[in-house]
């Protein structure tokens, strides 16, 4: 087979990543995804695994994501510390919070239950447990730990090896969130808690995709969910609820607007490669044609991006260097929706003529904005 028959087959992705070991989906990077579903080149790095730390690194700009070994040994102590004894702290509070009562306590690692632990086998016994657990709630497990979830993203199913436990109290499904900020004098870092309700609600919206594909309710797996954080600076787990309700609906809105992935894989030039060409952990392509790669791939670059993507520093000097309202954000490129470039827009400011009745409407609004500019510096 040719390259070409390999680009244009179902390989495409693989042939696009090169032979680096994708790189899995999670909570995070769907949420980002959907923060600015019209990115292109986001959705197409996500679906093919491409490593976006290691490909901006090349390319001379700041990771900024990820954490460190210290913070990834902690999260581990704390999560092992809540799951610890068949999540007994965990038991503690949900009676706290839900009125939990003794005889519903029951735990079951859904991890543990199959001999091969390979994804796909996974994923069906964790189908297997739930739909025993939804129909015959009498005789199943109250929690179950390290469920695999399966979600379709523009046209492509990723799993979701979630850092949750999936719990049910009565007929209903909650998803616990287990994360390592500090909860002190009961208040934690807003944004850090915004960031956690992004997460968990993908993994509500897939274990209600997971119902409505075994024909169950999907109103059973509630909105409300159990975010556990370290009391005061300690170990000591503590729990909230948390309404993901918003985050659930943009989420939901956003992942039907992403366009699919093969239709952005028709469109890319043929044989186009991503491949950092890794000898050992050190990348040998040269810098400049990893940079023409990926700016073959459409990017809807927005300052609220530098948040959320590895990619950020690298598209916001690509939206520098061509003069593009996108650098500016998401609201100036709106409101001046007509107009192509920040250049252009000097120039309906300036009095220049207009090439059509949409410029035309923007240069009176520019330049009324620029009048009330000068009297008040005047």
């Amino acid at each position: 087979m040719s390259g070409l028959d390999t680009w244009r087959g179902p390989n495409r992705l693989d042939a696009l990543r090169g032979p680096s070991k994708p790189v899995d989906h999670n909570a995070r990077s769907i949420a980002a995804l959907a923060a600015n579903p019209a990115c292109q080149r986001r959705a197409i790095l996500d679906a093919a695994g491409i490593d976006k730390g290691s490909t901006i690194q090349h390319l001379g700009y700041p990771h900024q994501f990820g954490q460190s070994p210290f913070a990834l040994a902690r999260q581990e102590q704390f999560k092992a510390i809540v799951k610890a004894h068949g999540g007994a702290h965990i038991l503690r509070l949900l009676r706290e919070l839900l009125h939990l009562s003794v005889e519903e306590a029951g735990y079951h690692n859904v991890e543990d239950a199959a001999d091969d632990n390979g994804r796909a086998v996974r994923h069906r016994h964790t189908r297997t447990v739930l739909r025993s657990a939804a129909e015959q709630p009498e005789h199943a497990a109250t929690l179950f730990d390290d469920p695999l979830l399966k979600l379709n993203v523009a046209g492509y199913d990723v799993y979701l090896e979630p850092d949750v436990i999936a719990f049910q109290v009565g007929r209903q499904f909650h998803v616990v969130a287990i994360k390592t900020f500090a909860v002190v004098d009961g208040q934690a870092d807003t944004p850090k808690v915004s960031a956690a309700a992004r997460e968990a609600a993908v993994y509500v919206h897939a274990l209600r995709e997971l119902f409505s594909s075994l024909g169950l309710d999907p109103a059973r797996v509630a909105h409300d969910v159990v975010l556990i954080c370290p009391k005061d600076f300690m170990n000591f787990p503590t729990a909230a609820l948390v309404d993901v309700r918003h985050p659930l609906e943009v989420l939901r809105r956003q992942l039907e607007r992403l366009s699919r992935i093969d239709d952005i894989l028709d469109e890319l030039p043929p044989g186009l490669s991503l491949d950092l060409r890794m000898e050992g952990k050190t990348p040998t392509r040269p810098a400049a044609e990893l940079a023409a790669a990926v700016s073959a791939l459409e990017a809807r670059y927005a300052p609220e991006c530098l948040a959320v993507c590895e990619m950020a520093y690298f598209c916001r000097a690509e939206a520098r260097a061509c003069g593009s309202l996108e650098a500016l954000g998401r609201t100036v490129r709106d409101d001046l929706g007509g107009l192509e470039s920040i250049d252009t827009a000097i120039h309906l400011i300036s009095g220049d003529p207009v090439c059509s009745p949409e410029q035309d409407a923007i240069a009176t609004r520019l330049q009324y904005l620029r009048r009330l500019h000068d009297e008040a510096v005047a």
